[in-house]
């Protein structure tokens, strides 16, 4: 023990102080690049960028790296209590879904993966 009663090694939070950016945890990266993968699969999708803020984490896919991102998924916490905190922007930058899961957020991409098998 070091002095204070706090344990050598431990970290301690400062308290009052608000993360400098938000950011994706492990679970919601994976599901994110999970449906990355399968859009570049499948053709669809081709590159992307991540932004990290104070306010907004974001993650924009792109059909070629020249153009406008084809999708973009923010999260939010802010609006946490509100409308959800994550939001799928369009092409053009229209919202096309709001939420409080990102599995609901990430169905309108997920539905262009589909395909119609006949027997």
């Amino acid at each position: 023990m070091a002095a204070g009663g706090i344990p050598t090694g431990s970290v301690v939070a400062f308290p009052g102080v608000p993360p400098s950016q938000v950011g994706f945890d492990r679970l919601e990266l994976q599901r994110i690049l999970d449906l990355y993968g399968r859009m570049v699969a499948a053709g669809l999708w081709r590159d992307y960028a991540m932004d990290f803020a104070r306010e907004a984490a974001s993650f924009s896919a792109f059909r070629r790296s020249a153009e406008r991102p084809q999708a973009r998924i923010e999260k939010r916490p802010s609006l946490r209590g509100k409308q959800g905190m994550w939001t799928l922007f369009g092409e053009v930058g229209q919202v096309l879904k709001r939420g409080h899961e990102l599995s609901n957020i990430l169905s309108p991409l997920e539905r262009r993966l589909l395909k119609v098998v006949e027997d």
